[in-house]
């Protein structure tokens, strides 16, 4: 482990308005945290850290604490913050080994979870809470979603979210059926019918952004939301460039070399990535090479065209004419981000969407449809795992005050 568990405790100030805590997405009350850590009371605050946030295993690792608790901490202005990361990691993962208290006391109401990512996660755990009988519908072999087919291994191991689903689903009675699909076989009138009294639709963004670029559908071109579901059954060659300079491309790239390539450079439209420091800073300490101001024109068999681009001071682009030129490479991995699929949209009469596709919710997870909500990254585009839990907690609780309102 990177710092000393206690080390980083001890450097906390207690802060009587504690900034850290503000800078949360999900409030997490870190001072207490960790006092109750150092008045070895360490059930109490792994305790705490689950009933407010029951992803805290996967926060603690995948977060941007740069710009959220760390990157809020007063001792991070002069030095060094306190790094709560490894504090809340050390905490939840040791804790997590105590929790074997079976499901609560059946309230005999039923409620159907359309997605097992970190919306559809949050919401299982809370409503098990209340007594609610959940079933998880999820679409592909194993429970979730992003968590699983979306961040590589080396940022959150496997082992991490089947911890979560033994912890959290099995011991708490919650069913899941995977390799299920909901708007095929089964649709959410069919919930209904079976005397499901609320559906929640948590199914994340799982449709590659796209250039729309002359070249984009050639053999050797593929999406980075693809790739990252299962990088070992691609064939991509030493040479590979990555268009786009998110965090997600940083974790494409980042998987790219650890899977035999030598070669790796990321393409950003802009004067600097996207992708937060750290990831950026991990990135080229591993090998990834990037161009800035380049943006891609076409797409051949030998690699992709890149025109020169001008970046003005309002943010628009202009591009320099007379600057293309051809980058090569055995592979092309485009990672600019995902929308949603429009599926349950589609087959579901009285469900809405925006104009980008997204699931069309209030704050409060509310859809058009009565008995239907949402939140996470369906709802909200392409957000990080701490804000859709965040959201997902508001949604909770209004599925509950919902359900208790129907009448019996």
């Amino acid at each position: 482990m990177a710092y000393h568990v206690m080390d980083e405790a001890n450097r906390c100030l207690q802060c009587k308005v504690p900034q850290c805590q503000k800078g949360c997405p999900i409030s997490t009350n870190i001072p207490e945290a960790i006092r109750l850590l150092k008045e070895n009371k360490l059930n109490e605050a792994g305790w705490m850290l689950f009933e407010n946030n029951p992803l805290t295993t996967v926060c603690s690792l995948v977060c941007n604490h740069e710009k959220q608790c760390e990157g809020h901490c007063v001792l991070g202005k002069k030095g060094a913050p306190v790094h709560f990361s490894v504090i809340e990691n050390y905490i939840s993962s040791t804790y997590a080994n105590q929790m074997t208290h079976g499901p609560a006391k059946s309230n005999g109401k039923k409620v159907a979870i359309i997605g097992s990512g970190p919306a559809g996660l949050t919401i299982a755990i809370i409503l098990a809470r209340y007594g609610y009988q959940i079933t998880i519908f999820e679409g592909k072999d194993k429970i979730g979603g992003v968590l699983r087919y979306g961040i590589p291994e080396f940022r959150l191991p496997k082992s991490v979210i089947d911890d979560i689903e033994y912890r959290h689903l099995e011991m708490k009675g919650i069913k899941v059926r995977p390799n299920t699909n909901i708007g095929f076989a089964i649709t959410i009138d069919d919930l209904f019918r079976d005397g499901y009294k609320a559906v929640f639709i948590g199914t994340g963004v799982w449709k590659p952004n796209v250039l729309h670029i002359k070249g984009e559908t050639l053999g050797h071109v593929h999406f980075g939301i693809n790739y990252l579901n299962n990088p070992d059954s691609y064939k991509l060659g030493k040479k590979v460039i990555i268009i786009g300079a998110g965090n997600a491309a940083m974790d494409v790239a980042r998987t790219v070399i650890r899977k035999g390539s030598s070669d790796v450079t990321c393409f950003s439209i802009t004067k600097k990535v996207a992708a937060s420091e750290y990831e950026f800073s991990y990135a080229k300490l591993e090998g990834v090479k990037f161009e800035y101001n380049r943006r891609p024109v076409e797409i051949t068999d030998d690699g992709v065209i890149f025109i020169d681009v001008l970046e003005k001071e309002d943010g628009s682009m202009e591009d320099i004419p007379g600057t293309e030129k051809l980058e090569d490479a055995e592979s092309v991995i485009i990672s600019i981000s995902q929308g949603p699929l429009s599926r349950l949209v589609r087959t579901t009469k009285g469900l809405k969407a925006n104009e980008r596709g997204l699931l069309d919710a209030d704050e409060k997870g509310y859809t058009s449809l009565p008995g239907v909500f949402g939140s996470g990254d369906v709802v909200n585009g392409a957000r990080t795992v701490v804000e859709a839990v965040a959201h997902s907690k508001v949604v909770a609780e209004s599925m509950h005050q919902y359900i208790q309102s129907l009448p019996e």
